[in-house]
Protein backbone atom coordinates (compact mmCIF):
# COMPACT_ATOMS: atom_id res chain seq x y z
CA UNK A 1 0.00 0.00 0.00
CA UNK A 2 0.98 3.48 -0.62
CA UNK A 3 1.39 6.47 2.18
CA UNK A 4 -1.87 8.28 0.11
CA UNK A 5 -3.95 5.55 -0.09
CA UNK A 6 -3.22 4.44 3.59
CA UNK A 7 -3.89 8.44 4.91
CA UNK A 8 -7.09 8.34 2.41
CA UNK A 9 -8.56 4.69 4.35
CA UNK A 10 -10.45 6.50 6.80
CA UNK A 11 -11.70 9.42 4.97
CA UNK A 12 -14.95 8.99 3.13
CA UNK A 13 -17.84 11.08 1.26
CA UNK A 14 -21.24 11.28 2.75
CA UNK A 15 -24.16 13.03 1.24
CA UNK A 16 -22.37 14.36 -1.64
CA UNK A 17 -25.01 16.69 -3.49
CA UNK A 18 -24.62 16.89 -6.92
CA UNK A 19 -26.30 20.43 -9.16
CA UNK A 20 -28.58 20.72 -5.70
CA UNK A 21 -29.07 24.08 -6.45
CA UNK A 22 -28.41 26.74 -9.74
CA UNK A 23 -27.34 29.71 -7.94
CA UNK A 24 -27.99 32.93 -9.29
CA UNK A 25 -25.51 36.07 -8.36
CA UNK A 26 -25.70 37.90 -6.21
CA UNK A 27 -25.39 34.61 -3.58
CA UNK A 28 -23.79 33.14 -0.61
CA UNK A 29 -23.26 29.69 0.59
CA UNK A 30 -22.45 28.65 3.86
CA UNK A 31 -20.90 24.96 4.52
CA UNK A 32 -20.95 24.27 8.06
CA UNK A 33 -20.34 20.11 8.08
CA UNK A 34 -17.19 21.36 9.90
CA UNK A 35 -15.61 17.90 7.78
CA UNK A 36 -12.11 17.53 7.50
CA UNK A 37 -12.03 17.99 3.90
CA UNK A 38 -14.71 19.16 1.97
CA UNK A 39 -14.49 19.21 -1.73
CA UNK A 40 -16.48 21.56 -4.22
CA UNK A 41 -16.44 21.45 -7.84
CA UNK A 42 -18.19 24.18 -10.27
CA UNK A 43 -19.94 23.12 -13.04
CA UNK A 44 -20.87 26.11 -14.31
CA UNK A 45 -20.41 29.65 -13.25
CA UNK A 46 -17.82 30.36 -10.47
CA UNK A 47 -17.10 32.07 -7.17
CA UNK A 48 -14.85 32.89 -4.20
CA UNK A 49 -14.17 30.49 -1.31
CA UNK A 50 -14.11 32.57 1.96
CA UNK A 51 -11.96 31.09 4.75
CA UNK A 52 -13.22 32.06 8.78
CA UNK A 53 -9.57 34.54 8.75
CA UNK A 54 -10.54 35.98 5.91
CA UNK A 55 -8.72 34.50 2.86
CA UNK A 56 -10.20 34.67 -0.29
CA UNK A 57 -9.76 31.69 -3.17
CA UNK A 58 -11.31 31.75 -6.23
CA UNK A 59 -12.95 29.24 -8.02
CA UNK A 60 -13.92 29.20 -11.44
CA UNK A 61 -15.80 26.50 -13.84
CA UNK A 62 -14.12 23.73 -14.38
CA UNK A 63 -11.67 24.25 -11.27
CA UNK A 64 -12.07 21.60 -8.33
CA UNK A 65 -11.31 22.97 -3.98
CA UNK A 66 -10.57 20.96 -1.41
CA UNK A 67 -11.12 22.56 1.73
CA UNK A 68 -8.97 21.32 4.30
CA UNK A 69 -10.08 21.94 8.25
CA UNK A 70 -13.55 22.26 10.87
CA UNK A 71 -13.68 25.68 10.90
CA UNK A 72 -16.92 26.41 8.74
CA UNK A 73 -16.60 28.32 5.29
CA UNK A 74 -18.71 30.32 2.76
CA UNK A 75 -18.36 30.46 -0.79
CA UNK A 76 -19.77 33.61 -2.36
CA UNK A 77 -19.99 34.88 -6.63
CA UNK A 78 -18.43 37.59 -4.93
CA UNK A 79 -16.23 38.33 -1.66
CA UNK A 80 -18.54 41.54 -2.00
CA UNK A 81 -21.65 39.85 -1.98
CA UNK A 82 -21.26 39.24 1.52
CA UNK A 83 -21.54 42.95 2.62
CA UNK A 84 -24.85 43.63 0.13
CA UNK A 85 -28.08 41.76 -0.31
CA UNK A 86 -27.94 38.56 -1.63
CA UNK A 87 -29.50 34.99 -1.58
CA UNK A 88 -27.96 33.13 1.69
CA UNK A 89 -27.44 29.37 1.66
CA UNK A 90 -26.92 26.90 3.99
CA UNK A 91 -25.82 23.74 2.85
CA UNK A 92 -24.77 20.39 4.29
CA UNK A 93 -24.21 17.30 3.12
CA UNK A 94 -24.22 15.18 6.53
CA UNK A 95 -27.92 16.10 6.59
CA UNK A 96 -29.45 17.06 3.44
CA UNK A 97 -32.84 17.29 5.01
CA UNK A 98 -31.41 20.25 6.90
CA UNK A 99 -31.19 22.12 4.56
CA UNK A 100 -32.26 25.71 3.90
CA UNK A 101 -31.94 29.32 2.78
CA UNK A 102 -33.40 32.41 3.01
CA UNK A 103 -33.56 34.90 0.15
CA UNK A 104 -32.77 38.72 0.50
CA UNK A 105 -33.59 39.75 -2.10
CA UNK A 106 -36.54 36.91 -3.39
CA UNK A 107 -34.11 36.39 -6.51
CA UNK A 108 -30.67 37.22 -8.03
CA UNK A 109 -30.34 38.38 -11.57
CA UNK A 110 -26.77 37.70 -12.21
CA UNK A 111 -24.54 34.66 -14.12
CA UNK A 112 -25.74 31.03 -12.62
CA UNK A 113 -23.29 28.84 -10.93
CA UNK A 114 -23.74 25.03 -10.59
CA UNK A 115 -21.91 23.41 -7.45
CA UNK A 116 -20.95 20.01 -6.98
CA UNK A 117 -20.07 19.64 -3.11
CA UNK A 118 -18.87 16.75 -1.26
CA UNK A 119 -17.97 16.70 2.26
CA UNK A 120 -16.43 13.96 4.01
CA UNK A 121 -15.90 12.35 7.33
CA UNK A 122 -12.97 10.79 9.14
CA UNK A 123 -12.30 7.41 11.60
CA UNK A 124 -9.07 7.40 13.72
CA UNK A 125 -6.38 9.81 13.10
CA UNK A 126 -4.74 8.61 9.77
CA UNK A 127 -6.02 11.33 8.00
CA UNK A 128 -4.21 14.43 10.46
CA UNK A 129 -0.81 13.38 8.48
CA UNK A 130 -2.34 14.31 5.11
CA UNK A 131 -4.02 17.27 6.61
CA UNK A 132 -0.62 18.99 7.84
CA UNK A 133 0.51 18.72 4.21
CA UNK A 134 -2.57 20.52 2.81
CA UNK A 135 -2.82 24.11 2.41
CA UNK A 136 -5.97 25.70 3.77
CA UNK A 137 -7.62 25.15 0.40
CA UNK A 138 -6.24 23.57 -3.05
CA UNK A 139 -7.17 24.23 -6.28
CA UNK A 140 -6.93 22.38 -9.47
CA UNK A 141 -8.45 22.54 -13.18
CA UNK A 142 -10.11 19.58 -13.78
CA UNK A 143 -9.80 16.99 -16.47
CA UNK A 144 -12.29 15.80 -19.39
CA UNK A 145 -12.59 12.52 -17.26
CA UNK A 146 -13.54 13.86 -14.06
CA UNK A 147 -16.32 16.25 -15.74
CA UNK A 148 -17.38 13.69 -17.46
CA UNK A 149 -18.09 11.52 -14.59
CA UNK A 150 -19.81 14.20 -12.73
CA UNK A 151 -22.00 14.54 -15.36
CA UNK A 152 -23.13 11.02 -15.35
CA UNK A 153 -23.68 11.40 -11.85
CA UNK A 154 -26.21 13.81 -12.16
CA UNK A 155 -27.89 12.15 -14.36
CA UNK A 156 -27.96 9.21 -11.89
CA UNK A 157 -29.00 11.52 -9.29
CA UNK A 158 -32.29 12.60 -11.85
CA UNK A 159 -33.28 8.97 -12.28
CA UNK A 160 -33.61 8.09 -8.39
CA UNK A 161 -32.40 4.96 -9.17
CA UNK A 162 -31.87 2.79 -5.46
CA UNK A 163 -28.40 3.13 -4.34
CA UNK A 164 -27.86 6.56 -5.98
CA UNK A 165 -26.23 8.21 -3.40
CA UNK A 166 -23.70 5.37 -2.24
CA UNK A 167 -22.72 5.38 -6.10
CA UNK A 168 -22.30 9.41 -5.86
CA UNK A 169 -20.57 9.62 -2.43
CA UNK A 170 -17.78 6.48 -3.69
CA UNK A 171 -17.28 8.47 -6.89
CA UNK A 172 -16.85 11.97 -4.84
CA UNK A 173 -14.00 9.93 -2.77
CA UNK A 174 -12.92 8.42 -6.05
CA UNK A 175 -12.42 12.50 -7.22
CA UNK A 176 -11.11 13.35 -3.95
CA UNK A 177 -8.21 10.82 -4.50
CA UNK A 178 -7.74 12.39 -8.31
CA UNK A 179 -7.53 15.99 -6.93
CA UNK A 180 -4.92 15.34 -4.23
CA UNK A 181 -2.99 13.25 -6.42
CA UNK A 182 -2.92 16.15 -9.38
CA UNK A 183 -2.39 18.79 -6.58
CA UNK A 184 0.69 16.41 -5.16
CA UNK A 185 1.91 16.41 -8.47
CA UNK A 186 2.34 19.64 -9.66
CA UNK A 187 4.04 20.31 -6.56
CA UNK A 188 6.98 18.57 -8.00
CA UNK A 189 9.45 18.97 -4.99
CA UNK A 190 7.81 20.69 -2.58
CA UNK A 191 5.29 17.75 -2.40
CA UNK A 192 5.85 15.98 1.24
CA UNK A 193 8.70 13.26 1.23
CA UNK A 194 5.88 10.15 1.89
CA UNK A 195 4.57 11.53 -1.77
CA UNK A 196 7.72 11.83 -3.93
CA UNK A 197 9.09 8.74 -2.05
CA UNK A 198 6.80 6.08 -3.72
CA UNK A 199 7.63 7.22 -7.21
CA UNK A 200 11.51 6.51 -6.59
CA UNK A 201 12.65 3.28 -7.47
CA UNK A 202 14.73 2.58 -4.84
CA UNK A 203 12.72 4.00 -1.91
CA UNK A 204 9.76 3.43 -3.29
CA UNK A 205 9.83 -0.43 -2.62
CA UNK A 206 10.86 -0.10 0.95
CA UNK A 207 8.22 2.75 1.63
CA UNK A 208 5.26 0.31 0.42
CA UNK A 209 6.87 -2.34 2.40
CA UNK A 210 6.63 -0.49 5.41
CA UNK A 211 3.21 0.94 4.87
CA UNK A 212 2.09 -2.63 3.61
CA UNK A 213 3.16 -4.58 6.91
CA UNK A 214 4.58 -2.20 9.52
CA UNK A 215 4.51 -4.73 12.35
CA UNK A 216 6.96 -6.82 10.36
CA UNK A 217 10.57 -6.95 11.81
CA UNK A 218 12.18 -5.25 8.75
CA UNK A 219 15.44 -4.74 8.80
CA UNK A 220 17.16 -2.58 6.41
CA UNK A 221 18.47 -6.07 4.47
CA UNK A 222 15.19 -6.97 4.41
CA UNK A 223 13.81 -3.54 3.00
CA UNK A 224 17.05 -3.52 0.54
CA UNK A 225 15.67 -6.96 -0.27
CA UNK A 226 12.07 -5.37 -0.96
CA UNK A 227 14.07 -3.14 -3.38
CA UNK A 228 16.01 -4.88 -5.38
CA UNK A 229 19.09 -3.16 -4.11
CA UNK A 230 22.10 -3.48 -1.37
CA UNK A 231 21.85 -2.34 2.13
CA UNK A 232 24.20 0.35 2.05
CA UNK A 233 22.46 1.28 -1.44
CA UNK A 234 19.10 1.41 0.37
CA UNK A 235 20.00 3.29 3.35
CA UNK A 236 21.44 5.95 1.22
CA UNK A 237 18.78 6.43 -1.33
CA UNK A 238 16.22 6.53 1.45
CA UNK A 239 17.41 8.93 3.74
CA UNK A 240 18.14 10.93 0.93
CA UNK A 241 14.87 11.14 -0.67
CA UNK A 242 12.68 10.90 2.59
CA UNK A 243 15.11 12.90 4.95
CA UNK A 244 15.54 9.88 7.58
CA UNK A 245 17.21 6.49 7.85
CA UNK A 246 14.73 3.23 7.08
CA UNK A 247 14.51 2.42 10.14
CA UNK A 248 13.69 5.71 11.88
CA UNK A 249 10.94 6.10 9.48
CA UNK A 250 9.69 2.90 10.47
CA UNK A 251 9.33 3.92 13.86
CA UNK A 252 7.64 7.02 13.34
CA UNK A 253 4.98 5.18 11.02
CA UNK A 254 4.89 2.37 13.88
CA UNK A 255 3.95 4.70 16.60
CA UNK A 256 1.42 6.98 14.25
CA UNK A 257 -0.56 3.47 14.32
CA UNK A 258 -0.09 3.41 17.85
CA UNK A 259 -1.95 6.58 18.23
CA UNK A 260 -4.71 5.70 16.71
CA UNK A 261 -5.18 2.60 18.30
CA UNK A 262 -4.96 3.79 21.18
CA UNK A 263 -7.87 5.39 20.87
CA UNK A 264 -9.85 2.28 20.94
CA UNK A 265 -10.33 1.76 24.29
CA UNK A 266 -10.53 -2.12 24.24
CA UNK A 267 -7.02 -2.40 22.93
CA UNK A 268 -4.69 -3.07 25.71
CA UNK A 269 -0.93 -1.54 25.69
CA UNK A 270 0.29 -4.68 24.93
CA UNK A 271 -2.33 -5.78 21.94
CA UNK A 272 -1.09 -2.40 20.68
CA UNK A 273 2.12 -3.39 21.04
CA UNK A 274 2.01 -6.48 19.00
CA UNK A 275 -0.25 -5.12 16.37
CA UNK A 276 2.41 -2.05 15.66
CA UNK A 277 5.52 -4.46 15.57
CA UNK A 278 6.59 -4.64 19.21
CA UNK A 279 7.41 -8.08 20.99
CA UNK A 280 6.90 -6.52 24.68
CA UNK A 281 4.79 -4.14 26.13
CA UNK A 282 7.58 -2.84 27.59
CA UNK A 283 9.93 -1.58 24.26
CA UNK A 284 6.93 -0.60 22.74
CA UNK A 285 6.24 1.98 25.94
CA UNK A 286 10.05 3.11 25.68
CA UNK A 287 9.87 3.55 22.21
CA UNK A 288 6.63 5.43 22.20
CA UNK A 289 7.86 8.36 25.29
CA UNK A 290 11.04 8.54 23.40
CA UNK A 291 8.82 9.41 20.06
CA UNK A 292 5.82 11.42 21.22
CA UNK A 293 7.32 12.17 24.88
CA UNK A 294 4.70 10.40 27.04
CA UNK A 295 3.46 6.71 27.81
CA UNK A 296 1.20 4.97 25.71
CA UNK A 297 -1.21 5.13 28.96
CA UNK A 298 -0.40 9.17 30.02
CA UNK A 299 -1.38 9.55 26.00
CA UNK A 300 -4.29 7.73 25.63
CA UNK A 301 -5.51 9.50 29.05
CA UNK A 302 -5.49 13.31 28.20
CA UNK A 303 -6.28 12.36 24.37
CA UNK A 304 -9.70 10.76 26.37
CA UNK A 305 -10.21 14.48 28.01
Amino acid sequence: MDPLSELLGGIRAEGAILGDALLKAPWVVRFDDRAPLTMVTVARGGGVILLADGTAVPVKEGQTAVVRGHEPFRMADDAASVERPHLDYWLTCFDPEACAYEAAPPGGDGPATDLFVGAYRATGRRHERLLRALPPVVVVDDDAETSALLAVCADDLASRKPGTQAYIDRLFDWGLVCTLRTWFDEQAEAAPSWYRGFADPVAGPALEAIHTRPAAPWTVAGLALQAGVSRALLAKRFTEVMGEPPLTYLTARRMELAEELLADPDLTVAQIARTVGYADQFGFSNAFKRRKGTSPTAYRAKAAV
